[in-house]
Parts: C-alpha cells; structure tokens; sequence
C-alpha cells in the first residue's frame, strides 16, 4: 500500500543523504510511490542476481548486504540502520542486484520503486544532486572500511563500530548491541572468538559489558585509540566481567 509520510517517518527521511535539502513537497512525491513494509529478522529482500527494480531506506532496524561464498557462507558486504538506504545505486546500470539483502533484525522499511524514483529524477534535479553526493559517500565509506581492514587491528575496528552507535560528540554512553556477535563480527572483519578477545581488551578504554549493553565510559580516550594515538596498555583476555563470549553480544536491536 502506498503511504503518505507520517512526521516521524518525515524526520527519519530528512537524515537520509539521499533525501537531504529536498522540499517537503518533493518528499511527498517521491512518497506517492513509496510503500511501508514490516519485515522479522530473516526476511530476505532480494537475491543476488534479480531485477533491481527498488530500493530501500529503513525507518528501524537493521539489514544486512552479503554474497555468498562457494563453501556455502556468507560474505559480508554491509551492515545498515535507521536513517540509510540501499540498493539505489543497482538502478542504474540494469545488471540486477549485485548482493543479496535480508533483515537482521526486526525491521520497518520504506520501498521506493525504481520506475517512480528515476522519474522523479528527471524532473528534480536537487535530488540527481543528492544521489551523486550519496554514491560518493558510499565510496567513501568502503574505502575507510577497507583502510579499517588493512590497517586496524581488531580491537580498534571493534572500538570504531561501538563509536558509531554513539551521539556526536558524547564523552560517554551506553548503547545495546543491534544485532547477533557474529553478524557484527562479520562485518568487521573478525572470527566471533577475536571478538569477544577484543571486547574483554576494551576494558582499558571504559568499554563494560553488560548482556547486552556496552557501557563507554570514556569515549575521548577510545577515540584517540581508534587513531592510534593512545598508548595506554592492553590488557591480556581473561574473559568479560566474568560472562561467557556466547553471551556477550544479546539480539536485541538498539532503540
């Protein structure tokens, strides 16, 4: 069913890059098209290979991009929350979706078909503006990912993802974990063991786990960590305040 954009649906467009400095009324246009869908956790999306013929921005939740590999698992490509979207780059060259995609947690979407979208796009240029300035970002954002993996170890990738989960500029904070260890370790370039390992060694920063919620005590000092400016030793892995890894990281999505 097509909607028409509630205040709050409104808010969380407007953080979107893609949506950024369009008028309401063009919001409003592109909403004509726009259909609102609840998804579980495990929903697939679509599959690696079909026609793109939408994309997505997700209102809540958490949804994950991955290939899969030939011994039969997955390989992670992206991991994305509140106020982003995907797949709007596979619209273009119609060589169908590049990735799968499915839910990792509980989610509430907004599908934008393709056809509406590139016709909007051909009468409001501010948003062929925005999309050019959001593709960049993406690539952007990989190659920080990228420079993440080559030059980061794993503690400094795990204490760069809890940073992300923080408001700007906070000194500390409390966040619950979005979704299960080893999507999150995935995604980070890890086994789900080196994760926990590197959770119990972010000790040393003000990082406490408990269940699951991390607790950042200090977020100055993981920050300067995360740049490789901290000295402040590591501590060896005994465990996490005494709780087992498996149960570190809980699958409840962050609110």
């Amino acid at each position: 069913m097509t909607v028409r954009f509630t205040r709050e649906t409104l808010n969380t467009l407007r953080q979107v890059p893609l949506f950024t400095g369009l008028a309401d009324d063009t919001l409003a246009l592109l909403g004509r098209g726009a259909q609102e869908r609840g998804c579980p956790r495990g929903t697939r999306l679509f599959a690696q290979g079909e026609p793109a013929d939408r994309f997505y921005v997700i209102l809540d939740g958490w949804v994950k991009l991955y290939r899969d590999s030939p011994d039969g698992s997955e390989c992670m490509v992206g991991l994305f929350s509140e106020g982003e979207s995907f797949a709007e780059a596979a619209m273009f060259d119609r060589l169908g979706f590049p990735v799968n995609a499915a839910v990792a947690e509980d989610a509430r979407l907004l599908v934008f078909p393709a056809e509406h979208f590139l016709e909007t796009l051909r009468e409001h240029h501010g948003l062929t503006l925005n999309l050019l300035a959001n593709l960049t970002g993406m690539l952007r954002g990989m190659v920080v990912q990228l420079d993440q993996l080559t030059n980061q170890s794993t503690h400094q990738r795990l204490a760069a993802f809890l940073i992300s989960l923080c408001p700007d500029d906070a000194a500390s904070a409390t966040v619950c974990l979005p979704c299960d260890k080893m999507l999150i370790a995935a995604r980070l370039g890890m086994k789900p063991e080196s994760f926990s390992r590197a959770m119990a060694r972010l000790r040393a920063f003000g990082v406490r786990c408990e269940r699951n919620c991390v607790h950042l005590d200090d977020l100055p000092a993981l920050c300067a960590f995360t740049r490789g400016v901290e000295s402040r030793p590591l501590p060896a892995c005994h465990g996490l305040n005494g709780t087992r890894a498996a149960g570190i990281v809980s699958s409840r999505p962050m609110t």
